[in-house]
């Protein structure tokens, strides 16, 4: 793969990353990334709830305008880290891109650890995406190197490749998108106690009773804020909201405004959520049931 060397203290080489290779590595990771929004996708997002925040599939086509950045980001988080860790691994274990590939799967598995130590991150559902994303890039590195393509001309080239392969997903999404449904509950299904971030649990009885410990409310109408979490006891009736169904929650006290909660999830796993605020920017709050 030509990494540049300098001698070290201990004799041994120090890896440098060259304008060219670094270069080469952001282009290909860039140009990577619709195709890893399409596999999340197909295999994650096909037939989930957008929540009411819109979008569309179409969304896929404004992600051209940021994969330059992205692809910097990520090959300087994974694609080069790798290229210097993979000079540790005992050269028996392979050619030099054998080991470029280990260490770049490395790499990503430990950005996953991470995000899983500090933000709690699923391992199982980051660890495969993270290590998984390192691939591609390592695997058309070296021969991108050996043809010296670098500059502006590796650019130009990922910029027609993301533009054609985001169009391509964009279309494929389009095609492929189920209209999501959201589950049909039972007013018993609904009793229950339903839970949220920083504390919220909503308790909605059968008979209509309800109970709020610091649930997020709509605001009082001369409020400055998006929305007010309320403690104290009120009222739950079924109702609509918009085109969907939803839980209309009405507070006993002066703690915040009527509430809907729309019903979405799936049958096993059900939800209610609120949007506050700006819907396409606002804050979305969603309530699991417990």
């Amino acid at each position: 793969m030509g990494w540049g060397k300098r001698p070290g203290a201990a004799g041994r080489g120090r890896l440098t990353w060259s304008n060219d290779e670094w270069n080469a590595a952001a282009a290909l990771c860039a140009t990577q990334l619709p195709l890893v929004w399409l596999a999340w996708w197909l295999f994650v997002g096909a037939g989930q709830d957008d929540y009411g925040r819109g979008g569309g599939a179409f969304g896929v086509l404004c992600v051209p305008l940021i994969l330059p950045l992205l692809g910097v980001v990520h090959s300087s988080a994974q694609i080069m880290p790798a290229a210097s860790l993979s000079r540790l691994l005992p050269r028996r274990s392979g050619s030099e891109w054998a080991r470029h590939l280990v260490a770049s799967v490395l790499v990503g598995a430990g950005w996953a650890v991470l995000g899983h130590m500090v933000w709690g991150w699923s391992l199982r559902d980051t660890v495969p995406w993270f290590a998984g994303a390192g691939i591609l890039p390592v695997l058309f590195l070296a021969p991108l190197c050996r043809r010296a393509w670098g500059g502006w001309s590796v650019w130009l080239r990922s910029a027609g490749a993301c533009f054609v392969l985001s169009v391509v997903g964009g279309l494929a999404v389009a095609a492929l998108a189920d209209e999501y449904e959201p589950p049909a509950l039972s007013d018993g299904q609904l009793a229950g106690e339903w839970r949220g971030d920083q504390g919220a649990v909503l308790r909605l009885a059968p008979g209509g009773r309800a109970e709020l410990t610091r649930v997020p409310a709509q605001p009082d109408f001369e409020a400055d804020q998006d929305y007010t979490r309320c403690d104290g006891t009120g009222t739950w009736a079924r109702d609509r909201y918009g085109d969907r169904e939803a839980v209309l929650v009405r507070l006993d006290g002066g703690c915040g405004e009527d509430t809907h909660w729309t019903i979405s999830g799936s049958g096993q796993d059900p939800e209610l959520f609120a949007l506050f605020g700006d819907p396409d920017a606002g804050d979305l709050l969603i309530l699991a049931q417990d």
